[in-house]
């Protein structure tokens, strides 16, 4: 008989224990791979506050990704050292609590890539598309906005918002049909240095279509370039629109619809974009889906974004959801550590019934290493078929186990915000209403090496560190325990 089949024996020998270990090392195995899966989930949720329209696709920055390429580019600046990388900026101040550093970023950092835009754009069911920068508020040099006599300006920019667009029929608020042209046209992908204004701007000032209008940088009113955009429309709103910021340089009647790239001129920073969110129109709605999946399918660093579909819902294609990465790796720890310690345990508890057995290989002159090599064959036998089975059954409990990190952090977040009602200001800036509608996860075959491997060591380490137990003492000894 070789030494596989005396461990096989062994193990069908003794099946409570057997059992015993199987389930113990097939419930660490599920836990590791659960682990890792949470780790790399991906989090869908809905978003009506940022709702597509019709038959479109948004693509928008996920806010997890950037904080998260935030804190490594400024980590790769260094600690206590103040410096500008990749559109990241560290800087040292003085408050009146000491020294104090600070962390900024510019356009550079935060914008939309164009190249990504223009490689979904290429997908054949997308008949068009049209992008949008952020608000930008600047000086109005020649004209006159929309002020509330009863408003503190104190705070305010004292300034006006653009919103540049490639083609403006495919703006948010046109989609929705909230804004519509009164006189003049829209802003077509052609256009340069042209602007659409608000009604009640227009009778302020009392503008016409073809009157030229002056914006400069606001931080610098005084030598800062004017830059002059061309009245080609006035719109109407049938809703105002919910400012981005309190004050009046964010009200609904002050926001000016320009060109794609008038803004960063205007703001002082031509060249250097700030493109906000993309809307990329499906021709035929019948491939709606089709298209949804084909554009997903572009290879493009999708960590840094989310896309929207036009229900509201999308997907987060950030490799975590909030904390739900850190959570996962200490999960991961916390599992690692706690099966060492059981599995060492148990087999401390195996050897200790198995004292007669010992001795009486001893007084057969079998050396105790290969002692202890047959009982490590034997733990090594039942964890490969306990791992293998975890297999199987993984997925299924990676789900659960990812469900219940999300909507514990759902959870958090909310008492959270029940804590803080009353305490935050947030004016007129309305919140971002998300609601998760689902949580998937996928076992690689990457995980599942790592996770067979990790559980062999972890057994081979408890058999050895328990079986020290033995080894340390005489074979004398062994044998009087034996009476």
């Amino acid at each position: 008989m070789n030494v596989f089949q005396k461990a096989w024996c062994s193990v069908t020998r003794k099946p409570i224990k057997s059992i015993l270990l199987f389930l113990v090392v097939l419930v660490i195995s599920l836990f590791l791979l659960s682990g890792m899966a949470s780790k790399t989930a991906s989090v869908k949720t809905q978003d009506k506050t940022r709702q597509a329209v019709g038959a479109g696709l948004l693509l928008e920055t996920n806010e997890t990704n950037r904080h998260k390429r935030i804190d490594e580019i400024s980590k790769r600046i260094g600690e206590g050292v103040e410096g500008t990388l990749e559109g990241v900026h560290k800087v040292r101040f003085d408050s009146i609590y000491g020294e104090s550093w600070g962390v900024f970023t510019d356009n550079s950092f935060d914008t939309l890539r164009l190249e990504d835009i223009e490689k979904l754009a290429e997908v054949s069911e997308i008949s068009d598309y049209n992008i949008t920068t952020k608000v930008t508020p600047v000086n109005p040099v020649n004209f006159l906005r929309l002020e509330d006599a009863d408003v503190d300006q104190t705070t305010d920019f004292g300034g006006v918002s653009l919103i540049g667009n490639k083609d403006m029929q495919m703006d948010a608020n046109v989609l929705t049909g909230n804004l519509s042209i009164k006189d003049g046209r829209m802003v077509n992908s052609g256009d340069v240095n042209v602007c659409v204004i608000s009604e009640e701007l227009a009778a302020l000032n009392d503008l016409e279509i073809g009157d030229v209008l002056q914006y400069n940088d606001y931080h610098d009113r005084e030598n800062s370039t004017v830059y002059e955009a061309e009245i080609i429309g006035i719109y109407h709103v049938r809703q105002y629109m919910t400012p981005l910021m309190s004050g009046d340089t964010f009200r609904s009647e002050n926001v000016i619809f320009t060109d794609l790239h008038f803004p960063e001129k205007a703001e002082g920073n031509e060249n250097d974009p700030l493109y906000e969110r993309a809307y990329f129109k499906v021709g035929d709605v019948n491939n709606y889906d089709a298209a949804k999946e084909k554009v997903k399918a572009v290879n493009i660093d999708w960590e840094r974004y989310d896309l929207i579909d036009n229900n509201g819902n999308y997907d987060t294609m950030s490799a975590n959801f909030n904390d739900l990465e850190n959570i996962s790796e200490i999960l991961i720890w916390v599992v690692a550590i706690a099966s060492f310690l059981i599995l060492f345990l148990v087999f401390v508890f195996w050897l200790k019934n198995r004292v007669q057995e010992v001795g009486i290989f001893l007084a057969l002159g079998v050396p105790k290493v290969k002692i202890i090599g047959q009982i490590l064959l034997e733990a090594l036998m039942i964890a490969i078929i306990a791992v293998t089975l975890s297999f199987t059954v993984a997925p299924s409990v990676s789900r659960v186990t990812a469900d219940y990190l999300v909507a514990q952090q759902v959870r958090q977040m909310e008492e959270s915000k029940e804590l803080n009602a009353g305490h935050v200001a947030i004016d007129s800036f309305t919140r971002s209403e998300q609601q998760i509608t689902g949580v998937s996860v996928n076992i690689s075959t990457q995980m599942m090496l790592f996770d067979g491997v990790c559980i062999l060591a972890l057994t081979g380490l408890s058999v050895i560190t328990a079986g020290i137990t033995i080894l340390r003492k005489k074979p004398k000894d062994i044998l009087s325990e034996m009476s």
